[in-house]
């Protein structure tokens, strides 16, 4: 079993051979410029790796994306072998970033929350405090009440 550092550095340089072996090497067209390499996960025995990419565009760009990384992947696995000198070279496994969906969903919640907040403010635009505007006892106050208590008595 390797080191967690070991594995990390793997993937890092995985990553960065893959993101430039698309950019510069793979003539697919359908791998064009618009797939971005997010993060490459090695299992601990060094055998198996994970690539997490995402791609600009609609969903019929995506497929084809998907369907070029597969075709280029004993490519791709070759040139990390090379720039890897690893006695195993991991396989490589390319899966679909979710990253750009979770980032649209969030920017959707914010804009609904936005939107609720303006709402709130304007509703309360003309309206009053129900016990004042400062419903809070004063030190003053609570001294002067006090001194009327030890009177009384």
């Amino acid at each position: 079993m390797a080191d967690n550092a070991r594995a990390k550095r793997l993937a890092d340089l995985i990553r960065e051979v893959v993101a430039q072996k698309l950019q510069r090497g793979i003539k697919d067209p359908r791998l064009g410029s618009h797939v971005t390499i997010t993060d490459t996960r090695v299992t601990g025995d060094l055998r198996e790796a994970t690539v997490f990419y995402t791609v600009y565009g609609d969903d019929e760009e995506r497929t084809a994306a998907a369907a070029g990384l597969e075709s280029a992947k004993g490519i791709l696995r070759s040139e990390v072998g090379r720039a890897a000198g690893v006695k195993f070279t991991p396989t490589l496994t390319f899966v679909a970033d979710a990253l750009p969906d979770t980032a649209r969903t969030i920017e959707d919640l914010l804009d609904k929350a936005r939107q609720s907040d303006a709402k709130v403010r304007e509703a309360s635009a003309g309206a009053s405090y129900a016990a004042g505007a400062d419903p809070y006892r004063k030190p003053a106050e609570d001294e002067s009440a006090e001194t009327d208590g030890e009177a009384a008595e």
